[in-house]
């Protein structure tokens, strides 16, 4: 039996006039959404708004509507069936009004068809978006899958400071909506997930990592010569961060052996916090929360998890264990620390061995804990918050290491993997990047097997980007994939599950884990059945599409699994090898990898009937980082360009046939040379200051005036 809920008009009115935009650290409620009817139009009310407002072309006799409110363990699911009489078809449309932090998403593993990870840059147009994912409420509104609703297409319509509007169209016979509040605090288990009472970090984070360069040895000179290289040779193009690592500190643990390093630091942390601000980037600094000095510990039991005997207890890894639950302990040991620093001006702090305070401390020490895992995850949650706090939401922060929901809204940035860089871990958290926090896959090392997979399979999903070799690698061929990859643009995720879920299904497991050593069933692993990345560009000027191949499992790809069009024609250019490939309607075949990159980035661009551009040799994104204002208008091929001062920089512009060779002009910037190539126009550009270059192709077409 259908339900249909009436509603003042007023009301009715005034949430199908508006964008759910909630307070600012409102919660929302954990309800289901209710059903309103009014004539032949059809809403979906929640927290006050409409979310959903459809209309048919069916008269109400002809279909049905149908409800299901279901609630398990906290999980509120509400689904909307719209049903034709006898399978006739109809035509829905409509609207999803959402905040300002929603974006446009895969909902559901697809039924078929070859799987990618998906990011996006700028609100998603593709085709394979079925759903809306408010961050700022937390909730999801999708369409299921089916055969019968194929043509469903949403787009976004239009973005103000209230909210995000969405036009929604289908063709079919029936359609199934579900609506899912508190989504990723709930239905996908992340507890502490309040995205209403935190941002994700939307900054660029790019930068230099000591460890696997010098490992313990590193030492004050080292760091002054990787940032004096650094600043030369990567932060023109989107570095920023200067970060040491273990092997400054003295032994122990205690506040003073932070504050005060060792012999290898002779001028002090705040000298060489100075040093490297001097030169134009930011300092960042590693710490972690294991105490080893037993005198020291002894000497303050009540700031530490005590065993049986009421002596400080200890662990593997961790040493003696911070009693999170102790207000002294907090105000004696982590903020004379994190405040002196934040004091000193460091800007990035990366926060170790969190999970062996977890594990082997809180867990594996559970009677100390009289309130069970509630206690000791609050013991756990109150130290990182307090390192928070004395860090300041201004300064990142790194959690170290693993999945850890306890760091869920206190962490800017999470390791999801093992010591050593790992790109397969990208597709098996990409649906928390830059929603619950930014992913980190660890420390980048450019050696000519890895340097341009693990740059592009980074920044194509908008992580955390941090190199880590030793500075004489920065003057060598290693530097142009990190250079090119650079600045590491603030993306979405395509699809609000994991693509390889076979690492995320054990999160829970955190709550009983007592062994932090090696990798753990949540952590991120080096192998995956996924190698395909993909980056949806959406400019104000136009929309395109690059594609990260880091693997041979695929030997080719349709439009339709992209999201693109099928029929439709694309132009086709590969980046790192700069071989424009032709046009493709359907499939996109990929041929053998060379082994001198050992991966490939397709850019694919819907044909125009007019010149335009293909692409830059800037970024890997082909355009969205260096382009801007970038249109065709009688006959002028015109845009700015933001080239890195001193480097040379083409651009390459897809001619048709019948365009005659333009007249170009050039403001900014002097042009090196242009030569075309099988319809393919390189115009190589460079300026001294790197600013703005503006540039104008004036066309005739061939036989007129």
């Amino acid at each position: 039996m259908n339900r249909f809920r009436p509603i003042p008009a007023i009301l009715l009115m005034t949430g199908l006039a508006m964008c759910t935009s909630p307070a600012e650290n409102s919660t929302p409620p954990n309800a289901p959404a209710q059903l309103v009817f009014e004539g032949n139009n059809i809403s979906l009310i929640y927290d006050g708004a409409a979310i959903l407002t459809l209309a048919t072309d069916l008269p109400q006799s002809a279909y049905s509507v149908k409800e299901l409110n279901e609630e398990r363990d906290g999980k509120v699911s509400y689904l909307l069936t719209i049903s034709s009489v006898n399978g006739a078809r109809m035509n829905i449309t409509g609207r999803i009004n959402a905040g300002k932090e929603s974006f446009t998403c895969e909902a559901d593993r697809r039924i078929e068809g070859t799987q990618v990870v998906r990011h996006t840059y700028g609100l998603s147009h593709s085709l394979l978006n079925r759903a809306v994912y408010d961050r700022h409420s937390d909730w999801l509104l999708s369409a299921d899958q089916s055969y019968t609703s194929a043509s469903l297409r949403l787009e976004p319509e239009v973005a103000d400071t209230a909210g995000i509007s969405y036009a929604l169209s289908m063709t079919g016979n029936e359609v199934t909506f579900r609506f899912r509040p508190r989504y990723y605090q709930k239905h996908r288990g992340l507890d502490y997930y309040e995205p209403w009472n935190y941002q994700v970090w939307k900054e660029p984070v790019a930068g230099w990592c000591s460890w696997f360069a010098y490992k313990t040895a590193i030492t004050q000179e080292n760091v002054m010569e990787a940032t004096d290289v650094l600043a030369e040779t990567m932060k023109p193009f989107g570095l920023e961060y200067i970060q040491i690592d273990d092997g400054y500190q003295q032994y122990g643990g205690a506040p003073e052996a932070w504050i005060n390093p060792n012999e290898k630091f002779p001028s002090g942390l705040g000298s060489l916090a100075a040093y490297i601000r001097s030169r134009g980037l930011k300092p960042g600094i590693w710490t972690n929360v294991a105490v080893h000095d037993s005198a020291w510990a002894c000497s303050h039991p009540d700031w530490f998890v005590r065993n049986e005997d009421g002596m400080p207890a200890s662990g593997r890894w961790i040493g003696y264990i911070l009693n999170g639950l102790d207000v002294e302990m907090h105000d004696s040991v982590i903020t004379p620390v994190y405040s002196r620093f934040r004091n000193d001006g460091w800007n990035y702090f990366k926060l170790d061995a969190l999970r062996h305070l977890l594990f082997e401390g809180y867990n594996s020490h559970s009677g100390f804990f009289s309130g069970g895992y509630a206690e000791r995850e609050e013991a756990f949650r109150n130290v990182v918050r307090r390192v928070r706090e004395d860090t300041g939401r201004d300064n990142f922060l790194l959690a170290c290491w693993g999945v850890l929901p306890g760091v869920v809204g206190l962490a800017d940035g999470c390791r999801i993997g093992n010591d050593g860089y790992g790109y397969t871990a990208l597709a098996q958290y990409n649906s928390f990047n830059n929603v619950v926090w930014r992913n980190d896959p660890d420390h980048i090392e450019l050696t000519p097997l890895e340097a341009y997979r693990s740059c592009m399979a980074t920044s194509l999903t908008g992580s955390l980007f941090m190199v880590t070799d030793k500075p004489e690698v920065y003057r060598t061929d290693l530097i142009d994939p990190a250079r090119k990859s650079l600045p590491v643009l603030f993306t979405l995720p395509g699809q609000v599950f994991d693509l390889d879920p076979s690492r995320s299904a054990f999160l829970d497991r955190t709550t009983t884990e007592m062994s932090g050593s090696g990798e753990r069933e949540s952590d991120g692993s080096r192998t995956s059945p996924f190698d395909l990345f993909m980056l949806e560009l959406n400019l104000p000027w136009e929309r395109w599409c690059v594609l990260g191949r880091l693997g041979e499992k695929e030997e080719s790809i349709s439009l339709t699994d992209l999201g693109l069009e099928n029929g439709k024609e694309y132009l086709l250019y590969e980046f790192w090898s700069d071989n424009f490939l032709g046009t493709v309607t359907d499939t996109i075949l990929f041929g053998k990898i060379n082994p001198d990159f050992n991966c490939q980035l397709f850019c694919i661009r819907a044909v125009q009937p007019n010149p335009q551009v293909l692409a830059t040799s800037r970024h890997l994104s082909c355009g969205a980082a260096d382009l801007s204002e970038v249109g065709w208008k009688d006959g002028v091929l015109a845009g700015k360009s933001q080239p890195v001062a001193n480097y040379p920089y083409t651009l390459l512009i897809h001619e048709p046939d019948g365009f005659e060779s333009p007249d170009i002009s050039i403001s900014g910037g002097r042009m090196i040379s242009e030569i075309k190539t099988n319809n393919v126009r390189r115009i190589i550009l460079e300026n001294g200051d790197g600013g703005p270059v503006t540039w104008n192709l004036n066309y005739k077409r061939s036989g007129l005036n």
